[in-house]
């Protein structure tokens, strides 16, 4: 299957033959990352973080793309999933100490990066549209990357998965160290372009052009559900 053409990297634009992409739906699971109420709210996002910078008005485009685009198309892969009888997986951002002291230090610098949320939190949520069932796997990371900094590739492996459909924000950050780490621990790796979100189109792009082809495939929500049926490679 050729690659989308916006996401050809200059690694990959002399080939001209592409594999097929074949994955068994039995050994899939989907990975939604940081779907959480702090970074997808508009509440509590404006009331808490943004406002408080006077950030608010230049997050808008972000915020427009997750309700009109991130959000349905998540929405839809995990009913997908779920109708399929398939292995549903969440990553989140929350440390387990109220004072947040488990955190890494990358997570405990000032700036964007710098990040506290406490577990048990409501701020800490994945969106009430995107709420994991009790019998769904939910690991908490006080990293970037959903493999660094829990047990989840051990815990997938356990259940005999072999590929992973990657969702969630950011693209550039969380959502790459992950496809990069799952990679990495062998997996093969789908990430949904249009499930995804940077904090502009400008990152979004570039680093799904980056990883396209050499970490994961890239593919739209409808491309991925047509890969899982087979009828699309």
């Amino acid at each position: 299957m050729k690659p989308n053409p916006k996401y050809i990297s200059y690694y990959y634009e002399t080939m001209t033959e592409w594999p097929d992409i074949i994955v068994d739906p039995k050994k899939t699971a989907l990975l939604i990352v940081d779907m959480q109420k702090e970074f997808v709210s508009r509440e509590i996002g404006e009331s808490i973080t943004f406002r408080e910078m006077g950030e608010w008005e230049r997050w808008l485009p972000f915020h427009d793309r997750l309700d009109d685009i991130v959000i349905p198309n998540n929405v839809k892969l995990l009913e997908y999933f779920r109708e399929k009888d398939m292995a549903v997986t969440f990553g989140r951002i929350a440390c387990l100490r109220p004072d947040g002291e488990d955190r890494t230090p990358v997570q405990k610098t000032e700036g964007w990066n710098g990040i506290f949320l406490y577990v048990n939190s409501e701020e800490a949520e994945m969106i009430d549209e995107l709420a994991p069932l009790p019998s769904e796997i939910v690991v908490n990371k006080t990293t970037d990357s959903v493999i660094s900094g829990t047990n989840y590739s051990r815990l997938i492996r356990n259940l005999g998965i072999e590929t992973v459909v990657v969702t969630g924000i950011v693209t550039d950050q969380c959502v790459a160290g992950t496809v990069r780490g799952l990679a990495d621990d062998g997996f093969k790796v789908i990430c949904v372009e249009d499930a995804c979100a940077a904090a502009c189109m400008e990152l979004h792009d570039a680093e799904l052009k980056i990883m396209n082809n050499l970490y994961c495939n890239v593919l739209s929500t409808e491309e991925t559900i047509a890969v899982l049926e087979g009828k699309l490679k």
